[in-house]
């Protein structure tokens, strides 16, 4: 489960995290993220940040307890050589460069000599940059929208010193504060006068480490406050006490159990003082404060969902809706948000499982089961992701697979098994839906896998201001194997026949009889007149009669590869489809159609089996078999895709022709054969009227905009939210209306903002933003 940043320090977490992602399909892991900071802004938040970031390094002098050297020792520890000093497994880990800017790295010759050993790392590792390439600085972070936290602060001098003396105070400030008016110096200077809550649980997390930056002055009045307000000594009382406090939450604890709750991963020692602080009477103990009391709670409930397999699926329907009664509140706690509720949070996809499993698909054809299957029971399978997902130990995915089995297995299995009688009865067997194509101005994207319950998370993902995303499905090809049904869905399929499924299902291009290959698969798609793309490409949408093919995603791959574990992965996969999908729309096609070749099943703890003798196939694979000629066999057959007149062998229900397979495809089931269509666009944001083309030129601070095709009374802003008057960064913050000829030239006064990312507006004469362009003040690098 992801949730936003509450936080400035945990913003800054999450976005130097970001910089690391990258899609193992395309690309290794960077081997560090290196984090420029030429003028040593970031310095004051890297002590808070380090219990958040176990990989974060810092170039400095030689104080490995605090994860700061030279910049040999960084290269010795990020290739593993110091293993007293190892970093955690399956981290990217991050070089802070305080003094030394992305330029200083780029400039190899000018580079200081103490810098030099890391400069290489810019190749093999990932930069924490903005979009523009420029170092993100404090400022630009707090504004930006793209990346940053869209936050309104006054551009004077006096605010931009107020901002950064109080940047260790501002870091642990709930953003959720800071929303909703323009930030000026002074409301900077507030923070620094005191924030009781916000000190008193910094001293309980880290009692010492806290002593220790703070001077007799501060400890005074440290003191002073807490026994005014909380009626707590911090010296004389001690930690454990104020943990009993804390836990306890009555009277003015109640505020500091609820700070606490706001951000709990700030203050990384207070669970582990809790559990020290428990009163040894629990009569009036709020289980809800304790984090033993939350762990206890896991044990019962791993405890209940192991016996699940073990018990007929109607009383494990019952069991789940009762544990959910019983466990589903604690997924409100504090300690669900610090990953100490793992199978708190299964439990809810759990019962959403057992909801949705109580009655099997029926109807009497395919697409009334498929009209079934859309309208809601898709999240029977969601549900059985959701619930792998939460599960991280093995012990958890022990209890949480056993409910799965009991309670989805046997809904599966009947749904596949009318599905593909439904199938048998229809005269169109595996007849085939219409050619997928591209207009102009069009990308294909094929994603391998993308089964239908993800696709409406994709879905639900893209949905954004300023892009449009509608669906549809379509049947996949039979068997739905990649090498049948990747061709099925491609621009050149009507080039496309067969003569016999051989030992892989692979079609043969018709003009030639050769089979198609990848290369093949290539020219084709060259010839009919398609741009294609590599994972990074994006492709020259401007040109003439332009329609482009692209593929990306590996939701196939990592079934295969991971088996039941693919389900952590599936998050990570679409955000990275969704990345692509925006960059693909930014870079100028008016809209991406995102196809697929199949479903899958997954089933933790391995599908079904049933036998076929190897005698009687050419080639067996885990949910199909390709049939000798003239040879019988006694599981159900369906027609080829690519010539109806040869058949192939697939598993009843959800079988497979072998063991050991959690993740399957190639048989006839909804979750297999039934695919999404989707389709992103630029949404049109001009109501009536043609859009006008503009055009955004930069001569140092000066934007000139120019327009062709623009309706009279338009003028131009720039600002740093489109939709917010007041985040205008010209002066006066005056938009600036269109001459004549729809031309405008805008002055930016303010040198600091130079290489900030900002939204070209152009307003109608009712101030209603027609047009917005993404421009970085002083022009590109």
């Amino acid at each position: 489960m992801t949730t936003e940043p509450t936080t400035l320090l945990e913003a800054l977490k999450a976005s130097l995290e970001q910089a690391g992602r990258h899609n193992p399909a395309d690309t290794v892991a960077p081997a560090a993220i290196l984090w420029p900071d030429p003028d040593g802004q970031w310095m004051p938040l890297i002590r808070s940040l380090r219990p958040l970031m176990p990989a974060l390094l810092t170039l400095g002098d030689h104080e490995p307890a605090d994860r700061t050297g030279p910049a040999i020792w960084l290269r010795c520890m990020i290739e593993g050589a110091l293993p007293d000093a190892a970093l955690p497994d399956e981290t990217i880990p991050v070089i802070y460069l305080p003094g030394v800017g992305r330029q200083e790295l780029r400039a190899v010759e000018q580079c200081p000599d103490t810098v030099k050993p890391l400069v290489e790392l810019q190749f093999r590792g990932a930069t924490w940059a903005q979009k523009n390439g420029k170092d993100w600085t404090a400022e630009a972070f707090l504004v930006s929208d793209s990346g940053g936290l869209a936050l309104d602060l006054s551009r004077d001098q006096k605010t931009r010193q107020a901002m950064l003396g109080s940047l260790v105070r501002l870091a642990v400030t709930p953003v959720s504060s800071l929303r909703g008016r323009r930030l000026e110096a002074e409301d900077f200077d507030r923070l620094m006068i005191g924030d009781p809550p916000r000190d008193l649980l910094q001293w309980l997390g880290d009692p010492e480490g806290t002593r220790g930056h703070w001077d007799e002055s501060t400890w005074a009045a440290f003191r002073s406050r807490c026994r005014a307000d909380y009626g707590f000594d911090p010296a004389s009382d001690g930690e454990i006490v104020g943990g009993e406090k804390l836990g306890m939450c009555r009277d003015a604890w109640v505020g500091v159990w609820q700070r606490y709750c706001e951000s709990p991963a700030l203050y990384a020692g207070i669970p582990e003082l809790l559990s020290r602080a428990k009163p040894a009477s629990e009569l009036f103990v709020d289980p809800e404060h304790w984090p033993d009391e939350n762990d206890k709670a896991e044990s019962a409930l791993r405890k209940a969902l192991l016996a699940l397999g073990d018990v007929p699926t109607p009383e494990a329907r019952e069991t789940i809706a009762r544990l959910e009664k019983e466990h589903g509140p604690r997924r409100g706690w504090v300690w669900a948000a610090l990953g100490r509720s793992p199978l708190a949070q299964a439990l809810g996809s759990l019962a959403v499982l057992g909801e949705r499993t109580e009655n099997p698909l029926a109807g009497e054809s395919t697409q009334v089961m498929a009209e079934q299957y859309a309208e809601g029971a898709y999240l029977a399978d969601d549900a059985v992701l959701s619930a792998l997902a939460s599960a991280k130990r093995a012990e958890d995915v022990e209890a949480v697979s056993a409910a799965i089995r009991t309670l989805y297995l046997p809904w599966l299995d009947d749904c596949a098994r009318h599905f593909q009688e439904c199938l048998a009865a229809a005269s169109h067997g595996s007849a085939r839906d219409q050619d997928v194509s591209a207009g102009e101005g069009e990308c294909l994207l094929f994603a391998d896998g993308l089964r239908y319950d993800i696709a409406q998370r994709l879905l639900a993902r893209v949905q954004s201001p300023g892009l449009k995303a509608t669906a549809t499905r379509r049947w996949a090809a039979l068997p739905t194997v990649t090498s049948t049904a990747k061709p099925a869905v491609s621009p050149i399929a009507e080039r496309l026949t067969g003569s016999k499924p051989g030992t892989d299902f692979i079609p043969t291009v018709e003009a030639g009889k050769q089979e198609l290959n990848q290369p093949r698969f290539r020219k084709l798609l060259e010839e009919a007149g398609y741009q294609v793309l590599d994972a990074t490409d994006l492709g020259d949408p401007g040109k003439s009669s332009a329609r482009a093919w692209a593929e990306y995603g590996e939701f196939d791959s990592l079934g295969h590869k991971l088996q039941a574990k693919m389900a952590s992965r599936i998050g990570d996969q679409i955000d990275l489809l969704a990345d692509r999908i925006e960059a693909l729309i930014d870079a100028g096609w008016k809209c991406v159609r995102v196809v697929t070749d199949h479903g899958w099943l997954l089933v933790p703890g391995g599908l079904p089996v049933v036998q076929i003798p190897k005698y009687l196939t050419e080639s067996r694979w885990a949910r199909c078999a390709s049939i000798k000629q003239s040879a019988h066999v006694k599981v159900p057959a369906a027609p080829w895709h690519w010539n109806p007149h040869e058949y192939f062998a697939h598993g009843p229900g959800v079988s497979c022709f072998f063991k050991g397979s959690d993740y399957a495809h190639g048989g006839v089931s909804l979750q297999e054969c039934l695919i999404p269509d989707l389709v992103i666009s630029a949404e049109a944001q001009v109501r009536s009227g043609a859009i006008p083309e503009v055009q955004v030129r930069w001569a140092g601070l000066r934007c000139r905009v120019e327009t062709s095709g623009a309706a009279a009374g338009l003028s131009a802003d720039l600002r740093t939210k489109p939709a917010d008057p007041s985040s205008s960064i010209l002066p006066d913050m005056q938009a600036k209306t269109l001459d004549m000829l729809g031309q405008a030239g805008l002055l930016v006064e303010d040198d600091s903002l130079e290489g900030t990312i900002v939204s070209l507006v152009l307003l109608g004469p009712d101030e209603r933003v027609l047009i917005k362009i993404a421009t970085t003040v002083g022009g590109e690098e």
